[in-house]
């Protein structure tokens, strides 16, 4: 298997023989499986109604739910991945082929990726920022004087505190940084600004 774009990491092994069982089904099933999926997808909170709703497609589909919650399961990892690395529907199409899974299939879900993907990356930032909302920061520069391994002295550091809202709670969160950690932590910073912008 070649390289993926929604990991870098190695996929389990059985997410192949997931994607073969997910060919046996019929393209109204197939459509019908891929439906559930991206409603849980909009609302993750709403688990009670997913499991229900993959009770009842493997009933009237005549398939054993244990299966099945493993093939929805290595299904989830491509959306997922592709969230987090603001995939194209192309990119999610041609990883579902390397993963197995056949053409017509993979076109399938790659439209209504398409479709649903900017609500699902605006839903995405939205809980992001809700979970720990950033209400102050202070920084400091500061340089090594002394310290018991030689390399370091002379280095210069940043202390960052992050005063974050977690829930109804506020919270401390102290941070130490080397001057590349940081232009690391700043180019990150600088890509989510952007990223930010383009929603608003």
């Amino acid at each position: 298997m070649g390289l993926l774009n929604f990991t870098r990491e190695p996929v389990p092994e059985a997410v192949s023989g997931d994607m073969h069982n997910l060919n046996q089904l019929s393209a109204q099933q197939f459509s019908a499986l891929t439906e559930v999926l991206f409603r849980f997808l909009m609302e993750p909170k709403e688990v009670e109604r997913f499991l229900t709703q993959l009770s009842d497609f493997a009933t009237m589909n005549k398939i054993s739910l244990g299966p099945l919650k493993n093939i929805v399961k290595s299904i989830l990892l491509v959306p997922n991945g592709a969230l987090k690395r603001n995939l194209s529907s192309e990119q999610v199409r041609a990883d579902f082929i390397a993963l197995g899974l056949s053409e017509e299939k993979a076109s399938y879900f790659a439209e209504q990726w398409k479709v649903n993907s900017p609500t699902l990356t605006r839903l995405a930032v939205g809980q992001t920022l809700m979970i720990n909302q950033l209400i102050d920061m202070e920084w400091k520069f500061g340089v090594t004087a002394g310290s018991s391994e030689l390399e370091k002295v002379g280095s210069i550091f940043l202390q960052l505190k992050l005063v974050i809202k977690k829930g109804s709670q506020m919270e401390n969160v102290y941070i130490e940084l080397t001057l590349p950690q940081f232009y690391s932590f700043l180019h990150e910073m600088e890509r989510v600004k952007t990223s930010l912008e383009s929603f608003s």
